[in-house]
């Protein structure tokens, strides 16, 4: 089993930044489809950015687009996702998914593999 390690969360205030990064163990991250799901206390997990193997093809949530980035370094194992501009409502628990999924890679379902998750709280 494929094992994924989020870091980089913590407290920033509204307008700053944070890069998270997610570690995957293994040798075969380089042929997963890599995803940014997002959780807020009482709500559902939410999908935020994909990243496709090559790191060729990227789609994002548009609640987002123009601020976060998604990015791979295969060499690494590593996808990252750098948060530009936050809000407070982009405070949440962050996951990083791995997987093979055969449609777009935006639903929970198409992943196989999961991270433990790192808070991200922004203030105002």
């Amino acid at each position: 089993q494929v094992q994924l390690v989020e870091s980089g969360g913590g407290l920033v205030q509204a307008g700053g930044s944070l890069r998270l990064s997610c570690l995957a163990s293994g040798r075969t991250f380089s042929s997963y489809t890599m995803g940014w799901f997002r959780q807020a206390p009482g709500k559902e997990r939410e999908f935020v950015a994909v990243i496709s193997w090559s790191g060729g093809s990227t789609y994002y949530e548009d609640s987002v687009k123009g601020r976060f980035t998604i990015s791979r370094d295969n060499a690494k194992n590593t996808v990252y996702l750098q948060m530009n501009s936050l809000k407070p409502e982009d405070t949440a628990v962050y996951y990083c998914a791995g997987g093979r999924p055969r449609g777009w890679g935006r639903d929970r379902t198409e992943y196989d593999y999961w991270g433990q998750g790192t808070q991200v709280t922004v203030s105002s």
